[in-house]
């Protein structure tokens, strides 16, 4: 009975058109008071869950990241990409996935990594003469990569709801990241080769190195929060404020994005951000709370043990869901609804909590590129004036790329639990 008023409210609510944080407030009061239980409650399991040291970092990072894009970082980093792989045919589609997954190693975001690279490079392959669709498939894809590689904000909202400790999740979506980029990297340079694209001039050495040391400043700010994390010296938080004072540090007096002037408008900017995030949280937070009082967990873990449902057989039905959940919900709305009901469930069915965290963050890196939600898609759309639906031709063959390195996440667990198992142990 509660299932079937949860899903009526639920989907009802969202049809009309109301934001993801209401509606998941709105769900969680009504199940509240349907179960008897004191709504004043609720207010105060919120609160409890907030107190958090760690999600602290979330609009931390997400500061950072605004610094870093509008800072021009990305720019440097397209410079020292372009630096390294002129001469090869299809050398900027290269250039993309590289500058892509080195910014994804910054701002912890897919659709910041898509936008601001996407304003960079996509005038510039158009003007180099590629196809558009290549151009904006190339640049939506690579994007996702920035929701798997640390910082990763999503895996920082994993860890708080089915806590799981930070770091270990930075690390295991690591490998999984590398992979999915030199996925792609392989089907751009096929690609390139059997459409004949152009290349990029070979660069001189001592221009090559001259960018490479302009871009060092940008490259040191994941380094600083990777070493002060895993060397003990700073928590996940802690290493956020370093990430965020770096980025401002460098973007003002390095690559002067914007003027100091400026800075508080990207400050407003970034909070506007990082609010609608915790406002999601939070009222995701409160329907998690129910749905672990209700029981459902416990029953699901049941249901799957009476049908006789193997480890790989609930994983597949579980990539099933999450793919067409990501049809129609964003990432951080998928991952506070469904986690709290799946995450009891994964012990007693063993699988691995830092495992499925790739594999739910991978489901929702492909929710990013395939319609009708996927963000990247009218990201891309909205800078290049383009029609979605030609976006969508373009992601096509990294979808399946997509897809095939989901199967790969998903059954060869080592991938993911390797990184954290040997810095670690257990």
């Amino acid at each position: 009975m509660w299932t079937i008023l949860f899903l009526l409210l639920f989907f009802g609510l969202l049809a009309a058109g109301m934001p993801i944080f209401l509606v998941l407030g709105m769900c969680a009061a009504v199940l509240f008071y349907a179960s008897g239980e004191p709504l004043v409650g609720v207010a105060q399991v919120i609160i409890d869950h907030l107190n958090s040291s760690t999600l602290m970092s979330l609009p931390l990072f997400v500061m950072a990241a605004a610094f870093m894009r509008q800072g021009g970082v990305a720019r440097a980093l397209v410079d020292l990409a372009t630096a390294w792989l002129g001469g090869i045919r299809g050398s900027l589609g290269l250039v993309t996935v590289v500058a892509c997954t080195l910014f994804a190693a910054i701002c912890g975001s897919s659709v910041a990594t898509a936008l601001a690279m996407g304003t960079i490079l996509l005038p510039a392959m158009l003007e180099k003469g590629y196809p558009r669709s290549f151009a904006l498939g190339v640049i939506g894809a690579s994007g996702t990569i920035g929701i798997v590689i640390p910082p990763s904000l999503a895996l920082i909202l994993y860890g708080i709801v089915a806590e799981q400790s930070v770091p270990r999740l930075f690390l295991a979506g690591i490998m999984p990241g590398l992979l999915q980029a030199a996925a792609f990297f392989g089907w751009v340079w096929y690609d390139a080769h059997r459409r004949n694209f152009p290349k990029e001039e070979w660069m001189p050495w001592p221009q090559r190195l001259a960018v490479t040391w302009r871009a060092l400043p940008a490259l040191a700010v994941p380094a600083v929060v990777l070493v002060g994390i895993y060397g003990g010296l700073m928590t996940v938080t802690e290493a956020a404020a370093v990430a965020a004072v770096a980025a401002l540090l460098v973007s003002l007096f390095v690559y002067r994005g914007f003027r100091l002037t400026a800075t508080l408008s990207v400050i407003a900017d970034a909070l506007r951000s990082a609010g609608t995030i915790m406002l999601i949280v939070a009222t995701a937070l409160a329907f998690g709370h129910w749905m672990t009082q209700s029981g459902i967990p416990g029953q699901l873990v049941k249901w799957t043990i009476d049908h006789h449902l193997a480890t790989w057989e609930f994983l597949l039905a579980i990539n099933i869901l999450l793919l067409l959940l990501g049809c129609f919900l964003e990432v951080v709305a998928t991952l506070l609804l469904v986690l709290p009901i799946l995450a009891p469930a994964l012990k007693p069915l063993g699988v691995d909590p830092i495992h499925f965290s790739i594999i739910f963050t991978h489901n929702m890196e492909i929710g990013l590129v395939h319609p009708p939600v996927g963000l990247n898609l009218f990201v891309l759309s909205t800078i290049s004036t383009a029609a979605v639906g030609e976006v969508i031709r373009g992601i096509l063959p990294f979808l399946v790329l997509l897809l095939i390195v989901l199967g790969i996440i998903t059954y060869v667990p080592i991938l993911t639990l390797w990184l954290p198992a040997a810095i670690y142990g257990g």
